[in-house]
C-alpha cells in the first residue's frame, strides 16, 4: 500500500510565499492602471476647473457691471456719476434725496479670481482696453456697430465711450504678451468697466474674445 508522504513545512512556507507574490503583482498592476487612468483624465479635470473658475470671473464681471450701472443710476446718470473706485461700489451710494447709501456690490464679487492678486483692472472710459473691446464686440456682431446703452441713464456717460469711427487706426501696435500677469497699479479716477489682469488664454469665450485680460465688464455694450 502506498502511504502518501506529508507535506513539509518548508513546502507549506514556499507555497504560501509563491501566493504572496502573485497577489503582491497583481496589486501592482492594479495600482499602475489607476496611475495611467490618473494621468489621461488630468488635462480634463484641469480644464474643467479652468472652465469653472472663467465662468466664475464672468458672473462676478457681470455684478461689477451691473454695480456700475446702479452707481451711475443713483447718482442721477450725469457725466461725472461714474465711480472713482471698486471702495466707492463696495461702500454704496445714496439715492438722491436720501442720505442712507443703498448696497450695490458684494465683496466676493469685487475680487478678480483667474489672476494671482484677485484685484480687478479698473477700465476707463477712454483706455485701450476699452477701445478694443469694441472693437472686438464689432467684429463679433459681424460688423454692425452696437449701440452704448438702450438705459437712458446712462446716456449721460455714454458720450464719454471711444467712438466707433477709427477705431482700428486708433488701437494700439498689439496685446501686450499673452501670459502672466498685468502687475500695473490701477489709478483712481472715473471708470466704466472692469478687466482680469489674467493675460492667459481663456478656454471659453466671452462675445467671441479669448483672452482674459480682453474681457472687460461693463454696463456699456451690454
Amino acid at each position: 500500500m502506498k502511504v502518501r508522504r506529508a507535506q513539509g513545512v518548508g513546502g507549506a512556507r514556499a507555497q504560501g510565499a509563491g501566493e504572496s507574490g502573485y497577489a503582491l503583482i497583481a496589486l501592482l498592476a492594479v495600482m499602475t492602471l489607476l496611475m495611467i487612468a490618473m494621468m489621461a483624465a488630468a488635462p480634463s479635470i484641469r480644464q474643467q476647473a479652468r472652465r469653472e473658475q472663467e465662468l466664475e470671473a464672468i458672473a462676478r464681471g457681470e455684478e461689477v457691471a451691473e454695480a456700475i450701472r446702479m452707481y451711475i443710476r443713483y447718482k442721477g446718470g450725469a457725466p461725472n456719476s461714474l465711480p472713482t473706485s471698486m471702495d466707492e461700489l463696495l461702500e454704496g451710494v445714496a439715492p438722491a434725496g436720501r442720505t442712507k447709501k443703498v448696497k450695490v456690490l458684494r465683496a466676493s464679487a469685487a475680487r478678480d479670481p483667474l489672476s494671482e492678486s484677485g484685484e480687478w483692472r479698473i477700465v476707463k472710459p477712454r483706455d485701450e482696453a476699452m477701445v478694443r473691446f469694441v472693437r472686438d464686440i464689432t467684429e463679433y456682431a459681424e460688423g454692425r456697430t452696437p449701440t452704448p446703452t438702450s438705459d437712458g441713464a446712462l446716456s449721460g456717460v455714454a458720450g464719454q465711450l471711444p467712438q466707433i469711427t477709427g477705431l482700428v487706426t486708433g488701437l494700439g501696435s498689439g496685446d501686450k504678451d499673452e501670459g502672466g500677469e498685468d502687475s500695473s497699479i490701477s489709478t483712481s479716477g472715473p471708470f466704466v468697466g472692469v478687466a482680469s489682469r489674467n493675460r492667459n488664454e481663456s478656454i471659453i469665450t466671452y462675445y467671441g474674445i479669448d483672452r482674459h485680460d480682453r474681457w472687460v465688464f461693463t454696463p456699456f455694450y451690454r
